[in-house]
């Protein structure tokens, strides 16, 4: 069996999750990821999400560091895991400026040593220790779960994007969630890493599949170009990984007109390297092609093309089959 799994995207409504995590209870996927942006609390959706799929294990992907504490997400963390019945992936990350910035108050400083200090918190708070820590950031004094944990080791992943932040993820962590990255680098990256230590590396892709190969890949166009649009780290990645002229090109249009449109500006060879975007026949080929640069467990990311349900049930027929292959 192949490794497969999916993420419900940020802009289902909570009764869609509800509803397409039913649909995953029957095809048993090996991971359904549940995301976070400014919407629906993830620590919340999981626990709902788990009682609507009794199979798959649970992923965060991710929940943002700088909007909680390390003990508060030690609690959230060993409460999903007994609701789920031990079956939770902690996906953690460090967002982006205009999240942590603008939305949540805080400053977007030191990212790798805050999350260094975040795992080993949640490590030591989910092993039942009573924790007396003193880190550059973070300094706690007799905190331990008032419940007890019915894990000891909750597997954590974490978002890794630059070069930092992907060495301490093979340092301290199970898994990688890797984003927008394009095939060539993160092959060399993959082979690279997996020499130091072997861990489980996860790929969240942008995927919209339709009958119709232009709305399919019109959608996709739509997804990517926002992220490069409004997403700094993606955005100076990619420049250094090949796309820094499109990348560019996009930004510009963006601070010129805004969002709409922008699409239009997303080369064909660029939607080819970073997402899984046509019709169902072309679909399990592409994934095929980000299993050969190393990633073990794909992450298929719905994006849903008009009518919600629907598009769902095209895009597990297209993928569901084969993973059972």
């Amino acid at each position: 069996m192949r490794r497969l799994s999916y993420s419900l995207g940020s802009l289902l409504s909570i009764e869609e999750v509800i509803e397409c995590s039913k649909k995953l209870d029957k095809l048993k996927p090996e991971v359904m990821w549940i995301p976070e942006t400014w919407g629906m609390e993830n620590f919340s959706m999981l626990g709902l999400a788990s009682k609507e799929n009794s199979f798959s294990k649970i992923g965060s992907s991710i929940i943002n560091i700088y909007s909680r504490s390390p003990s508060l997400i030690a609690m959230g963390a060993s409460t999903v895991d007994v609701i789920s019945n031990g079956r939770l992936i902690l996906g953690l990350g460090t967002s982006s400026v205009p999240i942590v910035e603008n939305f949540h108050g805080n400053s977007f400083e030191s990212p790798v040593q805050r999350m260094k200090e975040y795992v080993e918190i949640i490590r030591m708070a989910l092993r039942g220790e009573k924790i007396n820590y003193s880190g550059n950031i973070f300094s706690l004094k007799d905190f331990s779960l008032l419940t007890k944990p019915i894990r000891k080791e909750i597997p954590i992943y974490l978002a890794a994007i630059n070069q930092k932040m992907v060495e301490m993820t093979w340092d301290i962590a199970d898994g990688v969630i890797f984003y927008l990255r394009p095939k060539s680098e993160m092959k060399e990256t993959i082979y690279k890493m997996q020499k130091k230590k072997k861990i489980d590396t996860t790929l969240q892709i942008i995927t919209c599949i339709h009958d119709d190969q232009e709305k399919a890949r019109n959608r996709a166009k739509k997804t990517l170009s926002f992220y490069i649009a409004v997403g700094k780290i993606y955005r100076e990645f990619l420049q250094s990984t090949g796309y820094s002229e499109e990348t560019k090109i996009i930004y510009d249009e963006y601070k010129k007109t805004g969002l709409p449109g922008l699409e239009k500006f997303v080369s064909e060879k660029m939607l080819d390297d970073l997402c899984i975007a046509g019709t169902p026949d072309t679909a399990v080929k592409k994934l095929n092609e980000f299993r050969d640069v190393g990633i073990n467990l794909p992450i298929i990311q719905f994006n849903p093309i008009d009518n919600v349900k629907e598009s769902f049930e095209l895009l597990t027929n297209t993928f569901s089959g084969e993973s059972n292959e």
